[in-house]
């Protein structure tokens, strides 16, 4: 039997007592590790193949040893430009060992959020119940609102209403001092035509 899983962001074919090199685990050296995330199964005869992992099966392995790949040259050179740069490189590895290829322990999970499964929907037909009597009680508010705005445009216009009135009446009393000033400069145009009329 083999599987196809995927370690560390690689994807390694495995079978059961192999070993391999993966990029740096984290955990101690001779401590278990499982991996869920298997892309394919086969055990000769049939083949499963995930969408995109296959449900309930993981791989078990169990971690040698901790290490360092071989030294990697990075050299980088632009001619004519007076350009060289070199550097070394080793990869931090974790060398495992396959012991199991098999179902996982979350398959007796998902049986238990099943079960869960009409709880939850119960839970949301209450909710949305409760949302609709919500619902309900702002309508009563709007209209509270609409008569509170209808008083106010009430308001605006008798004040406005009001305005006008007092800017009506204030020009026709600036009216009556100017007829009083036309008389009082009549009579003195008078005065002096009769003080002429006695010079003659």
């Amino acid at each position: 039997m083999y599987a196809i899983v995927e370690i560390a962001g690689q994807q390694f074919k495995v079978e059961k007592d192999q070993q391999i090199f993966v990029h740096r685990l984290e955990g101690k050296e001779g401590s278990k590790v499982n991996f869920d995330k298997v892309l394919l199964t086969s055990d000769g005869k049939k083949v499963e193949v995930g969408a995109p992992a296959v449900k309930g099966v993981s791989v078990s392995a169990k971690i040698v040893e901790h290490l360092k790949g071989d030294k990697v040259i990075v050299f980088k050179k632009k001619r004519r430009k007076g350009y060289k740069v070199k550097n070394g490189h080793r990869q931090a590895m974790s060398k495992i060992q396959i012991e199991a290829i098999g179902a996982s322990k979350a398959a007796p999970k998902a049986a238990a959020k099943k079960e869960e499964a009409p709880k939850a929907e119960a839970k949301a037909e209450t909710k949305a119940s409760t949302a609709k009597t919500a619902t309900k009680k702002p309508a009563a508010k709007k209209t509270a609102t609409k008569a509170s705005s209808a008083k106010t445009t009430a308001k605006k216009s008798t004040s406005t209403a009001k305005k006008t009135s007092t800017t009506k009446a204030k020009p026709a009393a600036k009216k009556a001092p100017a007829a009083k000033k036309t008389s009082t400069t009549k009579a003195k145009s008078t005065g002096t035509k009769k003080s002429d009329d006695k010079k003659k």
